[in-house]
């Protein structure tokens, strides 16, 4: 008894060992590269807490240009990566076309949808959090002028732009809040001078607090708030300490969180296709508060964010979605 015992065992542990090494992630990231301290770093500090925490190693790729995103993807697929985690709605045209020529792998793109049986997409409402740090922008601001830095000019940017719209003009009919857009191509996200160029614009229009939704580009735009003694906004990672007491909070999308659960679910035999849409009930949006901004939020700041949020949940308060159909009501 004791001998089949411990053969069970043993053979238990090789079953073990056997489904982690079937297990080989694979993450890509969008143009901007890894370490653009917001959108894509966040995608890679999932993958690091799932290596952390499993010791299963992941493969990773920068793509430099749009031609290598169906390289990339085809290498990975055929060199047997499963699952493969794409970062970007600019993968959508190439991941409809290699999901179908690899029908046995599992794929997950953030921020966009792609209907394919073995796909998991994962969206989030960005709106929800823009409404929060809107709330925070409209009253902190001095000047009752607040302003917005995007990336490309497409319908996902203008869904963080009329989000905040809304959050900040729901503290006082005469808040301003102004907008511009980097460009219209992905050269967009990662133009840190050109971000900061319109930021020192929209300060020389009376704003004094400046949310960006830029991806790498949003590094100049708060570069240019700190350096002209006004407030930025960080998105999707944690951006207080990049300029520490000069961003009065980061809006967090939880892309981390989406990284990390697609490759911890395929590991664990749980993954599942089809949408995931993540909110401020579903943790997946949210605002940063800590050690580097915690003196910018009074007590009636977080209070009033605080029951913004909870109306949110509650459906007391519906935040528009500008890729509904295209318009901002705010």
């Amino acid at each position: 008894m004791k001998k089949t015992l411990l053969g069970l065992f043993a053979f238990s542990m090789m079953s073990a060992t056997a489904l982690a090494a079937d297990v080989k992630p694979a993450l890509i990231f969008d143009l901007g590269g890894k370490f653009d301290k917001s959108f894509n770093e966040a995608a890679f500090n999932g993958a690091e807490k799932f290596k952390a925490e499993t010791g299963v190693e992941y493969r990773e790729f920068e793509i430099s240009n749009d031609a290598q995103r169906e390289q990339a993807l085809r290498r990975f697929a055929g060199d047997g990566n499963n699952p493969i985690v794409v970062v970007g709605f600019n993968w959508a045209p190439p991941l409809e076309k290699l999901s179908a020529e690899y029908p046995d792998t599992k794929f997950a793109i953030i921020d966009m949808v792609v209907d394919k049986p073995n796909v998991k997409s994962i969206v989030f409402k960005e709106q929800e959090g823009s409404y929060l740090v809107g709330v925070l922008a409209g009253l902190a601001s001095k000047t009752k002028t607040v302003s917005f830095v995007g990336g490309m000019d497409i319908p996902l940017i203008h869904k963080f732009a009329c989000g905040y719209v809304g959050g900040a003009k729901s503290t006082g009919p005469d808040v301003k809040v102004l907008e511009a857009y980097t460009g219209t191509t992905p050269d967009a996200w990662n133009d840190p001078v050109k971000g900061g160029e319109i930021a020192k614009s929209q300060i020389d229009q009376g704003s004094d607090v400046v949310y960006h939704a830029a991806g790498g580009t949003g590094v100049g735009v708060l570069q240019a708030a700190a350096d002209a003694g006004k407030l930025g906004i960080g998105v999707d990672s944690n951006q207080n300490g990049l300029q520490p007491g000069k961003v009065l909070t980061s809006m967090l999308k939880r892309v981390d969180v989406a990284v990390y659960e697609a490759f911890k679910a395929a590991k664990d035999d749980k993954f599942e296709f089809g949408v995931s849409n993540l909110g401020l009930k579903e943790d997946g949006v949210g605002f940063a508060l800590d050690d580097n901004n915690k003196a910018l939020i009074t007590p009636e700041m977080l209070a009033a964010v605080d029951k913004a949020k909870a109306d949110i949940i509650a459906g007391k308060i519906e935040v528009h979605d500008y890729m509904t159909d295209e318009s901002c009501p705010y």
